[in-house]
């Protein structure tokens, strides 16, 4: 995902980087939910297809290769169609390189401020939608009684507005800038997620769940944008290294709090209260980025 991400300004035009960015990541959740229905098809169908026994769980194991023919199939035309610039530099020597680069990659922030101030907001902000993206389910199955079916129905419909979402930012990202799309998106997901966790009816809270991905897509696709437009020409491995690892630096922290907080108050809605926090603290700390030719 480092080097896919990195593809982004060389590939898109500087007035296109939001959009392209934007349309990928919705393109992905619709992959993602046709996937699944091929998925669920392969499992449920009775009798299971190409000789699988469903005693040994064989439909069900057979969605990992599924995936990786899916992954296989849709990377295809990347690989054979997208050219790239080739820098020269034979394996070996780009491995040893790279493993020296480590430390001066970090080093590199101190002289990108915006870029480092930017992936500290990251750091925290993402951290907040993925937690809430890996308890959204238990929380709904948990809170609200929900079983597999409805969870599943709700997965679904979460992943259909997600995509719609990132289509329709993706036009924004490019008119407003990366930085204010994210901070609208990053207000969208606070307005909604603090109602999803007071309401008590699991209609409203379909709803409002509903609505609350819509801004889902956009503040993962306009963090990209906003990378890509803050990254110099030929560091784009390197910073999108960064941002790689600003996903994932604190990862642990968030599923840690929810845990620890819905055990003392024997309340995942207790639990969840974190991710705004997250949420608010990251936008914060993108308030103050300048973002090139758009000033704060």
């Amino acid at each position: 995902m480092v080097f896919y991400n990195a593809m982004l300004p060389a590939i898109a035009p500087p007035h296109m980087v939001g959009r392209v960015s934007g349309w990928g990541w919705g393109i992905g959740y619709i992959g993602a939910i046709v996937c699944l229905a091929l998925a669920l098809m392969l499992v449920q169908a009775e009798p299971p297809p190409f000789g699988l026994n469903a005693e040994d769980l064989e439909p069900v194991r057979a969605t990992s290769p599924l995936a990786s023919l899916w992954m296989l199939a849709f990377a295809m035309p990347l690989f054979l169609l997208v050219p790239e610039h080739r820098a020269g530099v034979r394996l070996r020597e780009a491995i040893v390189r790279g493993l020296s680069q480590v430390r001066s990659t970090l080093a590199l922030l101190r002289g990108h401020r915006e870029a480092a101030r930017f992936l500290i907001g990251h750091i925290l902000y993402r951290d907040g939608v993925n937690t809430m993206f890996a308890f959204g389910g238990v929380y709904a199955a948990g809170t609200f009684g929900m079983d597999t079916q409805e969870v599943l129905v709700f997965g679904v419909a979460l992943y259909v507005t997600a995509g719609i979402g990132a289509f329709s930012f993706a036009w924004l990202d490019d008119r407003i800038g990366g930085r204010r799309t994210v901070l609208l998106s990053l207000a969208g997901l606070i307005s909604l997620g603090v109602p999803m966790l007071l309401v008590t009816d699991s209609r409203t809270f379909f709803a409002l769940g509903m609505a609350f991905a819509v801004f889902f897509g956009p503040v993962q696709a306009a963090s990209r944008s906003l990378m890509a437009r803050l990254t110099p020409p030929g560091l784009e491995g390197q910073m999108f290294g960064l941002f790689a690892l600003s996903g994932k630096v604190i990862s642990p922290l968030g599923p840690l709090l929810v845990g620890w907080l819905t055990f003392a108050a024997g309340s995942q809605r207790a639990g969840l209260a974190v991710v705004p926090v997250f949420l608010l603290i990251g936008g914060i700390i993108l308030w103050g980025v300048r973002e090139p030719g758009r000033g704060r």
